[in-house]
């Protein structure tokens, strides 16, 4: 064989090895990452924080903590954010026949509709029971929701509920004057357009896509549990019955798929609906944290809705305008995480 030949064959198999080499590190670059069976929580993917070096999420801090809140009963109607109608009795009703005169669709067009009676027996308001008497009852409906403020259609079919329910128990109710009522939802609705806040952080694969599994296990850590909708998961508040504090979603058809273990998934999202709630739970707090931990385990990057990184400084003044958000909230009486504020920002 000549030193021509030779040669063309040597090229040739250091061009076959790179090819395949090539090609299998294309193939582990493409194969989502996988669980861990037994992985401790500090094992799992390389430092690759975008913000800052790598450390364990903490949730405390130097300050006296916040008491959390006690769980909340059903919220009743409220003059601050409802138009109640009073009905007054000539005598007291059953609360058998306030259930059988109630309306089928418990709405107003988007706004919700509710009953109240005044028990005989205690002496406060409360949506009727079977066995119980009522000296009078009232009727409301929500004058705003995240799907705008209460229009005059609405309010008539709000009047038309209610007075077919007063007339079902003898009662008499007294409306406030309609243009008066639709004034003030359309101001309530202009505030809470103002202070409605809704965040989300991206969390993008630096290389290897990930698996579903490999998602959920480094999420688990954290705290998250799995939610009721395939490819969500949400960190559960600390007062049991409240909203979840954050959810984290990512591609609902990865998480379907027959074989979850070949789905690859580049992308998840953190999300946090502020006036849902309680700041005692510290959920930017959290937010930050679990997003920065994440990225930290998975080998991703933080980034906005435009896939630009977001930087330390951005998320100090996403902290501070938070907090004056709270603030404001808290002034009108409607707290964040309140019962208030979880009906209006809906």
């Amino acid at each position: 064989m000549s030193s021509f030949t030779l040669g063309l064959a040597i090229i040739g198999g250091l061009v076959l090895a790179a090819l395949v080499a090539w090609q299998t590190w294309t193939s582990r670059r493409n194969t989502p990452r996988q669980p861990q069976p037994d992985a401790p929580a500090s094992a799992a993917g390389h430092p690759a924080d975008p913000l800052a070096e790598r450390s364990e999420p903490t949730f405390d801090t130097d300050t006296d903590p916040v008491p959390l809140p006690l769980p909340e009963k059903r919220p009743g109607l409220d003059a601050l954010i409802d138009i109640i109608a009073p009905i007054a009795l000539e005598a007291p009703a059953s609360g058998e026949a306030a259930l059988a005169a109630m309306p089928p669709t418990r709405r107003a067009g988007s706004k919700p509709f509710a009953v109240e009676g005044l028990s005989v027996e205690t002496g406060e308001w409360e949506q009727p029971h079977a066995g119980r008497r009522y000296s009078a009852f009232q009727a409301g409906v929500q004058m705003a929701n995240r799907t705008g403020a209460l229009n005059e259609i609405e309010y008539s079919e709000f009047v038309m509920k209610a007075q077919a329910f007063a007339d079902a128990v003898n009662g008499a109710p007294e409306f406030p004057e309609m243009l008066h009522e639709v004034a003030r939802a359309r101001e309530l609705d202009q505030f809470a357009s103002d202070h409605d806040a809704q965040l989300g952080f991206t969390l993008r694969a630096r290389n290897a896509a990930w698996s579903p599994g490999y998602v959920q296990q480094n999420a688990a850590r954290l705290g998250f549990v799995s939610g009721v909708i395939p490819g969500r998961m949400v960190l559960p508040a600390q007062v049991h019955g409240m909203p979840p504090v954050l959810g984290l979603s990512f591609d609902t058809q990865a998480a379907m798929a027959e074989d979850p273990a070949l789905s690859a998934i580049r992308e998840v999202t953190l999300s946090l609906d502020v006036p849902q709630v309680d700041r005692s739970e510290r959920p930017f707090v959290r937010m930050r944290e679990s997003a920065i931990a994440l990225a930290a385990s998975m080998d991703g990057l933080i980034t906005d809705d435009n896939g630009q990184v977001i930087r330390p400084e951005s998320l100090d003044g996403i902290g501070a305008d938070l907090e004056q958000l709270y603030d404001t909230l808290d002034g009108r009486d409607l707290s964040a995480g309140s019962a208030l504020a979880r009906r209006l920002f809906s």
